[in-house]
């Protein structure tokens, strides 16, 4: 039986092997999702609830396991990953808490002779599948309201965590859900696919674009529904009456948090002319003081790319930009003993917009940097890209905040310090970052088909 095996990002040591699933078992456990389907359906939202309650208390009394795989096996940051496990936490009991609130049937239409009363039933048998970066979040997001509206879901986390993917299965199996509601299977791409050939109702996934295409024409075919968070290159755009003390911080974390691997990102830093300089001073200078080490221990701020292939990867954009004439402003010096998968923090300047750092996604600790004269000169740069999913306006002037993020083709833009990431705000994007939302009603409702039921009064 083939297995993948799990790296240590940080080391490049070996920390176990999981087996792949087969095609066999794939195709079984899909029957099984089809067949508890009914049955989960039938509990209605309050017995879902009450049966997914033991799901979060797995995960409460499992958190510190899941932190310290986190940082192994992903290489986020010890820190961060708390905020990973205890965030994907808050989430899922949000989604339980709201739930009842979001599904009821609401009357669209009432008159002496009849009601119309529109309801909100599961979709089916859900393919879902997530990546990486995030391993607790991406399991909620992904996975939580799915199975609260009555899906069933078989799940694919990525093959980079098995290990993680292991721990949310033995969750989920000792949260007594139903035989067949939530299942997971182990593999690549290969094993991806097999699943959404099977007789499925939607396909929900979060990674990168390109797969996200595929995926859309498998499902044309299929004609079913779809929900996919794929990727993004957000713009942060400072202006000429930012605070750039104020917000120095978000504007590192937004790039540098996760060593840069996170979707919605900031990825293309666009500066006033009159704060350019400044900008970089401080960042730079900001740079200089994290420490960039073994995910594991305490006090690393910037861990290690996930993976010798994202590492290469990102090498390669980067060469390409200097080789057209990009400008390494400022490089972090790495300790000389780190062995793992490590890219040392990086800013660049005279950056064009036909370079590979602005046209791809950068998925790195490595922040392009461009300047700007007028606000529509800003506008046209923060949309010249072909992704559309977050985006960042950092000026102490609320209506330029509001025009400018209106301007902004994406679908979430935050002003300064403030946060779109949260439960009851939609998450997703538009342009080549996606189709659908996740989070708060407008999550529940893309997982569910409307019916409307006409009676008489």
């Amino acid at each position: 039986m083939n297995q993948i095996t799990s790296i240590n990002p940080s080391t490049k040591e070996v920390l176990g092997k999981v087996d792949t699933t087969s095609k066999e078992d794939v195709v079984k456990k899909v029957k099984l999702a089809r067949k508890a389907l009914m049955k989960w359906r039938e509990l209605g939202v309050e017995g879902r609830v009450k049966t997914l309650r033991g799901v979060v208390e797995g995960f409460r009394n499992k958190r510190d396991e899941f932190i310290e795989l986190i940082a192994k096996e992903m290489g986020m940051p010890v820190e961060e990953a708390v905020y990973d496990v205890v965030g994907a936490i808050e989430y899922f009991e949000w989604y339980l808490d709201n739930a009842d609130k979001y599904l009821a049937p609401e009357v669209v239409h009432k008159d002496d002779d009849q009601v119309h009363t529109v309801y909100r039933e599961p979709v089916g048998v859900v393919a879902a599948i997530t990546p990486w970066n995030f391993p607790a979040s991406n399991f909620v997001w992904m996975c939580g309201q799915n199975l609260v509206v009555g899906n069933t879901v078989v799940f694919k986390d990525s093959e980079e965590v098995p290990l993680c993917g292991k721990l949310i299965e033995e969750v989920i199996l000792k949260a007594g859900l139903p035989e067949g509601v939530f299942s997971e299977i182990y593999g690549g791409g290969e094993i991806g696919k097999e699943l959404v050939d099977q007789d499925i109702d939607m396909i929900c996934f979060t990674g990168s674009t390109s797969t996200g295409q595929v995926l859309y024409q498998m499902a044309a075919k299929k004609f079913i529904r779809v929900f996919l968070e794929l990727g993004g290159s957000a713009p942060g755009v400072i202006f000429e009456d930012a605070d750039i003390d104020k917000v120095l911080d978000t504007v590192y974390a937004n790039r540098f948090d996760n060593c840069g691997q996170i979707c919605d990102g900031l990825k293309r830093l666009i500066v006033h002319e009159s704060k350019y300089d400044e900008v970089i001073s401080k960042l730079s200078k900001k740079l200089k003081s994290v420490k960039v080490g073994n995910a594991s221990e305490n006090g690393t701020h910037i861990g290690p790319l996930v993976s010798e292939k994202q590492l290469e990867f990102l090498k390669k954009q980067v060469s390409s930009a200097t080789k057209e004439g990009a400008k390494v402003e400022f490089e972090y010096e790495l300790n000389t003993a780190l062995k793992g998968f490590f890219y040392p923090p990086t800013i660049l300047t005279n950056v064009s917009t036909d370079m590979d750092v602005w046209k791809e996604e950068v998925f790195g600790p490595v922040l392009p940097i461009v300047k700007f004269q007028t606000e529509a000169e800003a506008i046209e740069l923060a949309n010249n890209t072909k992704y559309g999913l977050g985006g960042y306006v950092f000026t102490e002037d609320k209506d330029k905040a509001l025009r400018v993020s209106k301007e902004i083709k994406s679908g979430m833009v935050q002003m300064n310090n403030t946060s779109y990431v949260v439960p009851a705000s939609p998450f997703g994007g538009c342009k080549l970052s996606g189709i659908g939302r996740e989070h708060g009603k407008f999550g529940f409702h893309d997982l569910t088909e409307l019916k409307l039921i006409s009676l008489e009064a």
